[in-house]
């Protein structure tokens, strides 16, 4: 891998596995700065995902997606995390393991279901599931999406983040993942 591409982490997993609270806390520790492309396609596009998604569909939304991950992972210097199917779709893995560094945050199916239970109401692709239907759906999706995510080169174990001690230490133990 090019020198270059050294310094781009690239942070990706299921929805709700804590891509953006590692990515802050890396963030933080290496004095790098980070980016969420969700975050980023709406202040770019100026909707919600959510609006996107009505405005588009899926399929649109991931055109849009797509263009913008191209923009991001050409920046210097940064952690970015994407979204949870962003590298299932298009060329999008295999194109984000030549521009830096990529690491899997994976989580129990339990895990998942938990923190995204709460904020089904928020999240498109879990809007007016029942409790129920969620699991259901984060476990066929996980099914789904695990190829995509096996294919970065590192796996991190997120399960048994739950209090901001076990963050911080999750931060350390992939700093040294990294060689950050």
């Amino acid at each position: 891998m090019p020198q270059d591409m050294m310094n781009r982490i690239i942070i990706l997993g299921y929805m709700g596995a804590g891509k953006t609270t590692i990515g802050k806390a890396l963030s933080k520790a290496t004095g790098m700065p980070f980016y969420d492309l969700d975050w980023y396609i709406e202040n770019r596009m100026r909707k919600t995902i959510p609006q996107l998604f009505e405005e588009r569909g899926e399929e649109g939304f991931r055109k849009i997606e797509h263009e913008m991950l191209h923009e991001v992972a050409e920046f210097e210097n940064v952690i970015f995390s994407c979204g949870g199917g962003t590298p299932c779709f298009f060329d999008n893995m295999d194109y984000l393991n030549r521009q830096g560094k990529t690491v899997y945050l994976k989580a129990c199916i339990d895990v998942l279901y938990k923190h995204l239970n709460m904020g089904r109401n928020v999240r498109p692709l879990l809007l007016n599931k029942t409790a129920d239907e969620v699991k259901a759906y984060i476990q066929s999706q996980l099914r789904e999406r695990e190829i995509y995510y096996q294919k970065a080169q590192y796996t991190f174990d997120v399960t048994l983040l739950d209090q901001y001690e076990k963050i911080k230490l999750a931060v350390t133990q992939l700093r040294a993942l990294l060689n950050l």
